[in-house]
């Protein structure tokens, strides 16, 4: 099935809102079981960049779970940020290791081999030109960091992606299941992320499918 691009940004108000609000838990949860697996244990004290991170839970997970860890999470819409600014009011604990950047991709701000850890959940399938995410973290990445990035799987057909949005969005808002369509079908098929991360260089990043909607991208940047 070809794939079909859907807007990068999510810049409405009460879209974003809806997104905050839903119950994203398992793909978070199966997020955080592939970094701790990648690298259990040695994440205290990492300085991280979450990539793409909407409302924040992501990075405020993984600051909770290390607390000597700091995060730079990034996003392109405002609206987003100001939602994972309110959670981060609440959290006086993670609060100053979290700094929020609304920026786009590719930007020149992110500082060269700055960051041990660089994590992106849901990103992909919104990037027209996915050679920004890749270039990105090889150019961010310390030698040596660590790469975490997961992203939804394009089904091989149509009706396979109305199957998924039934059984996965069945109680969600009608925004929420028509964004889960589109992004099903924006998203990129396994075979497809190899090619872009041998494009990129970054032959030591392995790709795998986690899910029966989910596939990552895990490994170390060349030391």
């Amino acid at each position: 099935m070809k794939r079909r691009l859907e807007p990068e940004l999510m810049e409405d108000a009460a879209q974003a809102l809806a997104y905050a609000q839903a119950d994203f838990s398992e793909p978070n949860d199966l997020f955080l079981k592939l970094l701790a697996a990648a690298q259990p244990g040695t994440l205290h004290g990492a300085r991280a960049l979450d990539l793409g991170c909407g409302p924040a839970d992501i990075s405020i997970q993984f600051l909770t779970t290390y607390p000597l860890a700091t995060c730079d999470a990034l996003d392109g819409a405002a609206a987003m940020l100001a939602l994972a600014q309110e959670k981060l009011q609440r959290l006086a604990g993670v609060a100053p290791r979290c700094r929020l950047l609304c920026e786009r991709l590719p930007t020149p701000t992110l500082p060269a081999a700055h960051y041990d850890l660089i994590l992106s959940n849901s990103l992909l399938h919104h990037l027209p030109e996915p050679q920004v995410l890749w270039q990105t973290i090889r150019s961010v990445g310390k030698p040596g960091a660590l790469v975490v990035v997961m992203d939804l799987m394009r089904p091989a057909s149509a009706g396979w992606v109305e199957a998924l949005v039934e059984t996965y969005g069945s109680e969600m808002p009608e925004v929420l299941r028509h964004d889960f369509r589109n992004s099903l079908f924006a998203a990129f098929e396994p075979q497809e992320v190899v090619a872009q991360v041998a494009e990129a260089g970054l032959t030591t990043l392995e790709v795998e499918v986690v899910s029966n909607r989910h596939l990552a991208v895990i490994g170390r940047l060349p030391a």
